[in-house]
């Protein structure tokens, strides 16, 4: 099961890669090390995607937590059927380009964030490029959404952390190269992944809410036991 669980994470993380050579693109070309020697560029990008795969990681440990709080009220059937429905939301708004609901707090720690990553990439230090790889996996995305999901419904804080781990470093391939050598994914490519990942979101959304329907159907909608019933007193 742990297996599976990192393969899941990882195979996220290449499908959603080529997401993330679009959208963050821009910031990846503004990265303060395409002026140094070719070993301190090697290490600035590493540390880069050092800390936006720890962030990553953080993430998972937190709504690994969270999942397990659900899994030990006996919830998690519940709780996969309202992560399948929220993610087909999330990418309803993001087709329409039309936001639902908006939350001002939110806004408000993006425009932080922003500013972070705009202090760090003038001070073109190789030390803020680890913390840059952290703001940039704060940044709101839909395939990390889309992987915190998968994080909270393994229902277990180490599941959450490999989770994530797995999903950072599935996206380190295609966004290291894309860092280190500049454009060297065609822009008709990305367009071309990029129309069918909606597709593969909207695949692991149903497959959420199958989950939770309990319909004993192997591999993809298995019978979940209820926690609270299994529960071992304590003597």
């Amino acid at each position: 099961m742990v297996w599976q669980l990192l393969i899941s994470g990882f195979v996220l993380g290449i499908v959603s890669s080529f997401h993330c050579v679009g959208m963050c693109g821009p910031i990846v070309f503004a990265l303060p090390v395409y002026y140094l020697p070719a070993h301190q560029k090697l290490i600035g990008i590493l540390l880069y995607h050092l800390g936006r795969i720890f962030m990553y990681a953080s993430l998972g440990l937190f709504f690994g937590f969270v999942g397990r709080q659900f899994f030990l009220a006996g919830l998690q059937q519940y709780f996969s059927i309202l992560l399948g429905c929220i993610i087909l939301l999330i990418l309803l708004q993001s087709v329409l380009q039309k936001k639902f609901f908006r939350i001002k707090l939110i806004d408000q720690f993006q425009s932080q964030l922003q500013n972070i990553i705009s202090i760090y990439i003038q001070k073109k230090q190789l030390y803020g490029m680890f913390i840059l790889g952290m703001a940039n996996g704060l940044l709101p995305c839909g395939m990390v959404y889309l992987a915190i999901t998968g994080a909270m419904a393994s229902g277990d804080i180490s599941g959450g952390i490999g989770f994530m781990t797995a999903f950072g470093l599935g996206t380190f391939p295609a966004m290291f190269l894309l860092t280190y050598f500049g454009s060297v994914i065609s822009l008709s490519v990305r367009n071309r992944m990029k129309r069918a990942i909606p597709f593969f979101v909207a695949t692991m959304a149903v497959l959420l809410i199958l989950r939770g329907l309990n319909l004993n159907i192997p591999m993809i909608s298995p019978l979940l036991n209820n926690s609270a019933s299994h529960a071992v007193p304590c003597p």
